[in-house]
């Protein structure tokens, strides 16, 4: 594993100033900022005015949203690399959210055996989780993140500023994965996030930097999760599916809409399994259901949802294996559950009333 990831996330000034040490040191032949319609407007005009370069800059520029994170989307730029004449001693700088550090790093790693990339990531989904692991990918139709590898960026750069240009909706997508974070390995951290009067940027900042350290420490010890990095996909065996089910209907939600319901189902099969207390479970769960909309689902879709489950990348011999709560702050892995207790789960989210 490269060493380097033990520290490559730098906050504020301290991040462009490494970018710079970066590219004064590395003196690469092109750099090439991977953006999206949003990121190109509101973010790359901060960016550039910071960064010092001799090297020719191009911009490349991708429509936003989960539905353009495809092979398709990765052809196109690959062979736009190509029209460049882009040579792997290129700087690749991805700036966006979650959809476009994943599939920035994919493009960087495969394009003539892999060039150098950085993340800049600038919603709080991508500061926290998606940028930072060395996870990379792109969807394969709606299975999530099914095409992809293991690669670290040379650096992750954090600027908490760009929070002021999300959305309330964006912002509490992110939110699902701190959440996560206190539920999987952090007590004391859960209390903090709960107190929490109003998700705004300003509150963010150092709930930022605990999340970012707990997924750091747990990727660190495995890398290519073939262990407790599994613990990091609490709420995603149900989430993922239930994002693909929105997807290959043609109404996407956010990934941590995803993750919230995740959250609460898994919770309650965590309960029903014996592992999660029930106190601890009615602690989530209302507090899940007062912030995140209850998603639009009917019982007649469990079966669709049921085989996007058995698509999932944890998955053991054809067992759907789960991530489930022991406690709140401790996570078990390659939990194996029943596909008639999936469906109590899911079917009491659906009845739930707000």
């Amino acid at each position: 594993m490269n060493q380097n990831f033990i520290n490559p996330i730098y906050y504020g000034d301290e991040g462009i100033k490494e970018i710079n040490k970066y590219i004064l040191s590395n003196k690469p032949s092109k750099i090439v900022f991977l953006v999206d319609e949003n990121t190109h407007e509101l973010c790359y005009p901060k960016i550039i005015t910071e960064i010092e370069s001799p090297a020719e800059i191009e911009i490349l520029e991708i429509e936003s949203g989960e539905n353009n994170k495809n092979l398709y989307t990765c052809l196109n730029l690959w062979e736009a690399l190509t029209e460049l004449k882009i040579d792997r001693k290129a700087l690749f700088i991805n700036v966006g959210g979650g959809v476009l550090t994943d599939m920035g790093g994919f493009i960087a790693n495969c394009y003539k055996r892999g060039i150098h990339f950085i993340n800049i990531p600038t919603t709080l989904l991508a500061m926290v989780d998606a940028s930072i692991g060395g996870k990379t990918g792109v969807d394969l139709g709606s299975h999530k993140n099914q095409i992809g590898n293991f690669v670290l960026p040379q650096l992750v750069h954090v600027d908490v500023g760009f929070l002021s240009t999300l959305s309330k909706e964006q912002i509490l997508s992110g939110f699902a994965e701190i959440i996560k974070h206190g539920l999987i390995a952090d007590k004391e951290y859960w209390r903090k996030i709960i107190q929490i009067d109003e998700i705004t940027p300003e509150n963010l900042e150092s709930l930022i930097k605990i999340s970012i350290e707990i997924k750091k420490a747990i990727v660190t010890n495995d890398f290519t999760e073939t262990g407790v990095r599994k613990i990091l996909n609490f709420g995603h065996t149900v989430g993922h599916a239930v994002e693909s089910f929105f997807l290959e209907n043609n109404s996407p939600i956010l990934h941590g809409e995803g993750v919230a319901m995740g959250i609460i189902v898994e919770s309650y099969i965590s309960m029903k399994k014996g592992l999660l207390s029930y106190s601890e479970h009615e602690e989530i769960k209302p507090y899940i259901f007062s912030l995140f909309p209850k998603l639009n689902l009917k019982k007649e879709y469990f079966d669709d949802i049921f085989l996007f489950m058995q698509n999932d990348k944890k998955n053991i011999n054809n067992e759907i294996k789960f991530v489930l709560l022991e406690k709140i702050g401790r996570a078990v892995y390659d939990i194996s559950v029943e596909k008639e207790l999936i469906k109590e789960a899911i079917y009491l989210y659906i009845d739930h009333k707000k």
